[in-house]
């Protein structure tokens, strides 16, 4: 999953940045307002945390926003404001969730998971299609008798094929999807990722389909 945070406290963006990675997800970071409205202008995400007090204004006013301009985006909310009031606010203006900081970063992992789950509208944590069953919190993808581990590329680029089947994702879309702002992407990165997961789904009814000049989808085996 790709992920906005988007938090002033470098310590804390770092840790929470560190863990997220750590579970395969790529993490976009903006310190402020303006860096986060630019983000995303110019990207897609699955998830956005979101401080409230930033240097250039109040959270609240970007969720206001991105809500009034019908993006759908889980948010959840990161606060130091424990009273009930602030958190109904919070939820009344379009956040899908809030966490109150300090905050064990299990807890954020298992919040974001939970919010990412109802946005799919699944509560299910596996996923069964064309004869294999994948596990993407556990990173786990079986085909016949055999399980894989999945690396952290693989898992998500197989996420974004299952979610959409039968679309085309342009190269530079699965480019966006699975690397940050910041990382350095080599030309083919996409085909390695791409061919290193068509050999894990060989013996399954799924394959992905290179569409020349346009792309990839993922399709049913005739």
């Amino acid at each position: 999953m790709k992920f906005l945070l988007v938090e002033d406290n470098l310590d804390l963006a770092n840790a929470i940045s560190s863990r997220m990675r750590l579970d395969g997800h790529v993490v976009d970071h903006a310190s402020k307002l303006d860096e986060a409205t630019a983000f995303t202008e110019t990207q897609e995400y699955d998830l956005i945390l979101l401080d409230i007090m930033l240097p250039d204004g109040d959270g609240r006013d970007f969720l206001k926003r991105h809500r009034a301009g019908h993006l759908d985006t889980p948010v959840i909310v990161l606060t130091a404001r424990s009273q009930v009031s602030d958190r109904i606010g919070s939820l009344d203006l379009g956040a899908d969730d809030y966490v109150t900081k300090p905050f064990d970063h299990a807890e954020l992992e298992a919040r974001c998971r939970a919010v990412l789950r109802r946005k799919s509208g699944n509560s299910r944590t596996t996923i069964e299609v064309g004869g294999i069953v994948f596990d993407p919190l556990a990173g786990h993808l079986t085909v016949g008798d055999e399980t894989v581990s999945l690396r952290n590329r693989e898992l998500r680029l197989l996420e974004l094929f299952i979610s959409a089947p039968g679309q085309v994702f342009s190269k530079q879309k699965l480019t966006d999807r699975l690397f940050s702002y910041d990382d350095d992407v080599s030309d083919n990165a996409i085909e390695v990722y791409v061919g290193r997961l068509r050999k894990h789904l060989e013996p399954s009814d799924l394959k992905i389909t290179t569409l020349r000049g346009l792309g990839y989808r993922l399709d049913h085996a005739s």
